[in-house]
């Protein structure tokens, strides 16, 4: 991946910054992309790593500005990661309408405004790649799990459809479909849980970036299970 041009939403949380230091670690060029304006985890990504903090990427303009950014800094884009998300349990009964937008805008606009924007940089790019995080819980939603559930199948969605669109353009769009990832977070809201089995931010981020490798050119459209051994 040695010069290769990553940007990374959510890059500030746990995952987002697992992927940028290992993609960095591999010899890519990294930006971070972020509501959050966390640039202590820039000491893991290189030299030249650029943070972008305080981006609303619910707001396709603040979006656009950020990649546009990213490519005037490092002179284009090859990969775009869209780990920025939220999640939250509630069940239908007692749950807000402003809740399921909020998880939509969250989840699925985010990716949207941010891959939107990328498309024009990524054309120029020998290998323009997508990956997106979907979740294996939108496959079978549990109680509780309805407006999550239902913004994460609109990713997996997402994927597939710009996946066609992008196809004849040499971009790949995959997802990956991650259970429960180990974080303090989650140990924390579920402390009797078998944390082995849980997939680790290392692992899921080996994952995403195998899909944003040029290695990855046959596959596209695809809603990749990274689940452990939940």
């Amino acid at each position: 991946m040695t010069g290769r041009i990553f940007a990374i939403t959510g890059a500030s949380g746990v995952l987002g910054s697992a992927v940028a230091k290992a993609a960095a670690e591999r010899g890519a060029r990294v930006a971070l992309i972020d509501f959050a304006d966390h640039a202590e985890v820039l000491k893991d990504c290189g030299p030249d790593a650029l943070m972008l903090g305080g981006v609303d990427l619910t707001d396709a303009v603040a979006a656009s500005a950020a990649i546009d950014a990213v490519a005037d800094r490092f002179g284009g884009l090859d990969a775009l990661i869209n780990v920025a998300g939220g999640f939250k349990w509630e069940t239908l009964e007692n749950s807000l309408m402003a809740g399921w937008h909020r998880l939509f805008l969250m989840n699925v606009q985010t990716a949207a405004n941010s891959s939107r924007a990328a498309i024009p940089y990524l054309r120029r790019s020998a290998a323009g790649r997508i990956v997106n995080i979907g979740a294996n819980g939108a496959l079978k939603a549990a109680a509780g799990m309805g407006p999550y559930a239902a913004s994460k199948a609109g990713v997996h969605a997402l994927t597939e459809s710009l996946a066609e669109e992008l196809k004849a353009d040499g971009i790949t769009v995959n997802a990956v479909l991650p259970s429960i990832i180990d974080t303090p977070t989650n140990r924390a809201d579920m402390p009797k849980a078998d944390f082995a089995s849980w997939v680790s931010p290392s692992e899921l981020a080996a994952a995403i970036l195998f899909l944003a490798s040029e290695e990855a050119s046959a596959i596209t459209g695809a809603l990749l299970p990274v689940t452990g051994r939940v």
